[in-house]
C-alpha cells in the first residue's frame, strides 16, 4: 500500500541544487564554476542586452537620422466625408469625441476630404482652409474656438 512515508520520487527525476564556493571537497569550491579572472568570474556581472562581446554594438553602429520635435501637435483628423454621416446641425471637438470620430485628449483637425451637403456649424480646434470653403459654399458656418 502507498503512502506518504514511503512515497518517492522516481530514479533520476530529481537533483540536488549545485552549491557553489563551499569548499574544494565540493567541486565547486575556490572560483565557484567561473574559471579565472575576466568580467564573467566579477559580481555583478554578465551579459547586457545588447553586448556582442566587446565588438562595436549593432545599435551603435547604424546611423542615427532624422529629429523628433518635443513640441509636435498631434491632431485627430476628422473628414468631410465622416462629417456627411453624422445626424446633427452643430459639430464640436466633444461631440465628435462622443461619436468616436476623434481621439480623446487631442485637439481636432478637419480636412477637406470627400464631400459635403447639408450645413453644419462646426466649431473646432482647427480646419483646412478646402474645408472651410466646402463647408460655407453648402450654407454651414465655421465657428473659431
Amino acid at each position: 500500500m502507498i503512502n506518504l512515508g514511503n512515497l518517492s520520487p522516481n530514479k533520476g527525476s530529481n537533483r540536488q541544487r549545485k552549491r557553489l564556493g563551499r569548499g574544494p571537497g565540493s567541486g565547486h569550491g575556490k572560483t565557484a564554476g567561473r574559471g579565472h579572472k575576466g568580467f564573467k568570474s566579477r559580481s555583478g556581472s554578465g551579459i547586457k542586452p545588447g553586448f556582442e562581446g566587446g565588438q562595436m554594438p549593432l545599435q551603435r553602429r547604424l546611423p542615427k537620422r532624422g529629429f523628433s520635435n518635443i513640441n509636435r501637435i498631434s491632431y485627430s483628423i476628422v473628414s468631410l466625408a465622416q462629417l456627411e454621416t453624422i445626424e446633427v446641425s452643430e459639430v464640436t471637438s466633444e461631440s465628435l469625441i462622443k461619436l468616436g470620430m476623434a481621439h480623446k485628449g487631442k485637439p481636432v483637425k478637419i480636412l477637406a476630404n470627400g464631400d459635403i451637403t447639408k450645413p453644419l456649424t462646426i466649431t473646432v480646434d482647427k480646419i483646412s482652409n478646402g474645408a472651410k470653403v466646402k463647408i460655407e459654399a453648402v450654407g454651414g458656418k465655421v465657428l473659431e474656438s
